[in-house]
């Protein structure tokens, strides 16, 4: 019978663990993210000229502003 509650001591720990270690590495990678964002300005303008695309200021700051949407 106690090897039963040792057993329930550790999975209890090791889920306890695993919700508050995602918790911290998903704050991290946003504090991350904010800091250094994948994509800038110049990227969008690069990637809509291979498109054969000379964005407008207006366009880049759209895709700009929806980046930033999807990493809040």
């Amino acid at each position: 019978m106690p090897f039963l509650v040792d057993l329930l001591q550790v999975l209890i720990g090791f889920i306890i663990g695993g919700v508050v270690g995602f918790f911290l590495a998903r704050h991290y990678m946003k504090k991350m993210m904010k800091k250094n964002p994948p994509i800038n300005e110049q990227m969008i303008k690069a990637m809509m000229a291979g498109m054969g695309r000379t964005p407008s200021q207006k366009q880049v700051n759209q895709m700009m502003k929806q980046m930033t949407k999807y990493m809040d």
